[in-house]
């Protein structure tokens, strides 16, 4: 069964997972998010009843 045996696509996901690992991954996290999540206490809104219309 030739999708059994392992050359070449074992060279090509080697090659590309270290690719992503030490080229891409790097240059990816020095990026700053643009949203920073914030210490704001958030007040939890208490919920309405629901106006059922056959009551």
């Amino acid at each position: 069964m030739p999708q059994l045996n392992p050359n070449p696509w074992f060279l090509i996901m080697l090659a590309s997972w270290l690719t992503y690992s030490l080229i891409i991954q790097p240059k990816l996290l020095t990026f700053l998010t643009t949203n920073p999540p914030t210490s704001k206490m958030i007040t939890p809104t208490k919920p309405l009843p629901w106006p059922w219309p056959w009551s």
